[in-house]
């Protein structure tokens, strides 16, 4: 049998490894939005509440300053301040619907 060589390049390894890794980040960025079946808050949502909860607790139950929440929540995922504001008034606007 002959024998046969393969020859890779490091460089061909690195970029394929390099997609391979932002591919990887794009879909988990994607997951961030998608919402969960169990009570339809997505992972940035469900953050969003937790790091409110925490906050408060730490604040005795005091209101908690739109951009404290924001250092706490960016510490768990990558959000735009316009994405915060984004959730917190779809929060409040679901209070405010009148019951079914």
């Amino acid at each position: 049998m002959p024998e046969t060589r393969l020859t890779v390049s490091i460089s061909s390894l690195l970029n394929s490894t390099k997609r391979i890794h932002l591919s990887a980040i794009t879909s988990v960025r994607e997951l961030d939005n998608i919402p969960d079946v169990r009570d339809g808050l997505t992972r940035k949502e469900r953050i969003v509440l937790y790091c409110l909860d925490k906050i408060q607790k730490e604040r005795n139950g005091r209101n908690v300053p739109t951009a404290m929440l924001y250092g706490r929540v960016v510490e768990y995922v990558d959000m735009t301040e316009n994405e915060l504001q984004g959730i917190l008034q779809r929060f409040s606007n679901s209070n405010n619907r009148p019951a079914s």
